[in-house]
Order: structure tokens, then sequence, then C-alpha cells
């Protein structure tokens, strides 16, 4: 598998200009940053979260970990992490557990935390566990469009 449809759509609907960068297979987003040479704090990561009222899909710097109860608290809502099967739902384009940050054009309500905007650029899931893209800061905010910036992390401990 290569870079999902969807992915490729957004960057050539949105005229985005963007790098591929290939790795070896990885299961984890700090382990994809390693291994394709760049910042762990630029690799933005998503996380599908769900509850009652739908899906939110919230987005964070690789080296940050989710503060569940702070994202809670902040939307009024009781969302827990989606399973795998909503995740397949959602993004049938993609390798199973890669998901791209890019809710919007996935039709997903999408929260991203200010530490991204503090980035250069940033990277992303492709769809694969092989290819990250490559944009700048003002490039992904352009995919993001729709999405709310506000602060729901912290640094990962350990």
């Amino acid at each position: 598998m290569s870079i999902a449809t969807t992915v490729g759509d957004a960057l050539a609907f949105e005229e985005i200009d963007f790098r591929i960068l290939r790795h070896r297979s990885t299961h984890s987003p700090v382990q994809a940053a390693e291994r394709a040479g760049i910042p762990p704090e630029q690799l933005a990561r998503a996380v599908l979260l769900k509850d009652p009222y739908g899906y939110i899909l919230a987005v964070i710097s690789a080296i940050h970990e989710l503060d569940l109860e702070q994202l809670r608290a902040s939307l009024h809502r009781r969302l827990a992490v989606a399973t795998e099967h909503d995740l397949d739902d959602l993004f049938c384009d993609c390798a199973v557990g890669s998901v791209p940050p890019i809710g919007p054009w996935y039709r997903v309500p999408t929260v991203v935390d200010t530490t991204l905007r503090a980035q250069p650029d940033v990277y992303f899931e492709a769809g694969d566990h092989r290819s990250l893209v490559q944009v700048s800061e003002t490039s992904f905010e352009r995919l993001m469009q729709g999405a709310e910036y506000f602060a729901f992390s912290r640094p990962a401990s350990g």
C-alpha cells in the first residue's frame, strides 16, 4: 500500500506542496520519526475517539500523549478511544492502524493540539506504515480547515 487515496486527493485539491518520506514499516509514531530521520515533535498523530454523539479525531504531536480528561471537559463530551473496527470503517483506504490526521477530509470532526502550530513543518501518516507526508505548518492548517485548535495534550511520560 502507499499513500491513501483521500490523502492524495486532499493534497491535490488544496494544491499543497509536499514531500513523501519512505521508511521501514513501524508500529509507533516515534519509531516512524526515528526511521524517517525527522524530529518526532513535528510528527502529527491521530487518535480516533467516540461517544454516543459520534466521532472526534484528536491530533497531537508524536512526543505528546492525549489528555483525555482535559479534552472531555473542553468539549463537554464523554469520549472514549474508538475501536479498530471504527477505524476500518472511517479510514477504509488506509492500512489498519495508520490514521492520517486530516480528519476534515474523512468527514470526521477534528481537534488539533496547539503544540503543532509551533512547528515549521508537519509530518503525518500517508495511510500506510511506511510513508510520511511532509508539509509546511501553513499547508497543514489548510488541510485541517474547519478543525478546532486548543491545548489538550501533555509531554509523553517515559
